[in-house]
This record gives structure tokens, sequence and C-alpha cells, in this order.
């Protein structure tokens, strides 16, 4: 459905989106991550057709996004973070005036319009101002207007920005429902969304992919925390030599170390016991944690920092 191959998005002094390359299947859902300024509002603009890019390619649905412009934006629905819409009309007479903008008429456009606001919940304020509305309601309408004219790829920038959790877990709802009939590419902070929204996540960072898979794959990774009194020196050495180990992280916490081992997924937690036993450590606490999405994006962002 979207196929990303070395794009380059360069401003004077800046490079925005540096080489990167993706693809997303049809019928995904996609988590677009990364902090502020990593490149993925300009990635989005660059997949819709707002502004090009310096170099590479980038192809929607079979089409390339620089040479056939009209085409990729007829197939896409996009909901930037900054939701446009009018104030002073109704919900029903917007969603109709965007139809038309779009080439949905006669009979399909009353279908579709009434079809948007049954899917996005809006049927029992259709006849309100959008000025009256609820920050929620008009997050809603922006999602109405995306899908208007059935779009095979709906691009969403932050759509849950400024929602309370009720309103979040509504949109949550909406978002996961699209999965049936589109390909969705979705732009969020709110990383719990993304782990239950989500099949796939791409992790951006100073404009590069640090960090692409499946969400079942990143949040499958577990560590083990251990807290324990003892000589930094040789706590650390011994927990390396584990075989299963990979990486252990340790930090203060008083008397104790806070030691965060790495270990693939594997449960060590007997064989620290028996180090610390074995070697007269105090040990404090001791667990097997699952790593959050949130623990996976920071990992991400931090590790690519520090290198």
């Amino acid at each position: 459905m979207i196929l990303v191959e070395h794009l380059v998005k360069r401003y004077p002094g800046v490079t925005a989106v540096n080489d990167i390359s993706f693809h997303v299947q049809r019928g995904d859902i996609v988590g677009f991550l990364g902090p502020n300024g990593a490149g993925k509002t300009t990635t989005m603009r660059i997949l819709t057709g707002y502004i090009p890019a310096t170099s590479g390619s980038a192809v929607i649905a079979g089409f390339d996004v620089r040479e056939n412009s009209l085409e990729v934006r007829r197939r896409i629905g996009y909901l930037p973070e900054n939701n446009p819409l009018y104030p002073e009309m109704r919900v029903a007479e917007y969603l109709k005036f965007r139809a038309r903008l779009k080439g949905v008429r006669g009979r399909r456009l009353r279908e579709r319009s009434n079809r948007v606001m049954e899917q996005c919940g809006l049927t029992e304020v259709s006849r309100k101002l959008i000025a009256h509305l609820s920050k929620g309601f008009r997050q809603r309408v922006g999602i109405a207007d995306s899908l208007i004219h059935d779009p095979e790829l709906i691009i969403l920038d932050e759509p849950t920005i400024g929602l309370d959790p009720n309103q979040i877990q509504q949109v949550r709802h909406l978002i996961k429902s699209l999965k049936k009939s589109h390909t969705v590419l979705l732009s969020t902070h709110i990383l719990p969304e993304v782990e239950m929204a989500c099949d796939r996540v791409i992790i951006l960072n100073r404009g590069r992919i640090i960090c692409a898979d499946k969400v079942v794959n990143l949040t499958r990774r577990s560590f083990v925390r251990a807290e324990i009194r003892g000589p930094r020196e040789e706590i650390e050495k011994s927990l390396r030599e584990l075989p299963e180990v990979r990486q252990v992280a340790l930090s203060t916490d008083g008397d104790f170390w806070e030691c965060e081992v790495d270990a693939g997924g594997a449960d060590v937690r007997e064989k620290i016991f028996g180090l610390a036993a074995q070697r007269r450590w105090t040990l404090r606490e001791l667990s097997h944690e699952r790593l959050s999405m949130e623990d996976i994006f920071i990992k991400a962002v931090t590790t690519d920092a520090e290198e």
C-alpha cells in the first residue's frame, strides 16, 4: 500500500528526513512514532502530496506521489495535527461540502455522508454548528472528513491530541474499526494507544528510522529487574557473565544498585538469586517485567542519541 525508498527532505541548514525506507501492507494499522522534530509530520506531508521530497520515492497504491499526485490524493484521507474545520458550518453541511470537493456526488454523497456520521458517532450532532462541539466531537468530524470519499489509506496526525481519557478511548475504537476496510498510518505521542491499536510501529529520530517491527514482536521483549547491595564492579561483571545476558544497566538507589538485565526474554531470576546467595549480596527485589511500548520508545531514542 505504501512503499517509501530512500526518502530525503532538506531545508536550508536542516535535513528533516534523512534517507528513510519502509513499506506498509494493505489493511495494516501502523504507528508512526518519534519525538518532536523527528520528521514524522514532514514524511506524512510528502506522502499526501503537500510538499515535495528532495530525493527518493514514495508510492501509494501503485502511484508515485511525485508523478501522479492527483491519483494519490484520491486514495488518501488525511487528518493533520491542526484539524482545519469551518466552525460556522453544521456537521452534515460541512461533510457534504467536503465530499463534493473530493468528487463525491449525487446519491453516493448522501450515502457516504450518512455512513461516516454513523461510523464516527456524529449522527446525534449532525445539525449542530461545529463551533458548538466539544474537542472530541471536532476530532471525530476531522476523521469523518478523512473518510468521506472512502479512501484506501487514512493518515492521522495526532488524532487524540487534547482529548480526555474517555474521548481517547472512543477515538481508539474508531481507529481500530477502520482496519476492516482501510490502511491506517497513525502518528501519536500516546504510546499505549499504539500498543492497543496498531499492528506495526515505525520509530523515527532525527529524520532516520531507528526501529521498525510488529508490535507483538516488540512487546514480547522482557527484562529482569533486581535491587542488590554489594560491590558495583562485582555485581555488574557477574551478571554480564551469565550466558543468556545481552546487556546490564546499573543505577544507584542509596545503598542498593538497581540492575536492569536484558536476557533476550529469558527468565534468569533463579540464576541471579544463586549469585546473590553465593557472593553474599543483599537482594531486596527480583522481578521479571515485560517492556511496554513506552519503554521500547524511550530505549530506542535514548540509544540512538547516545550513539
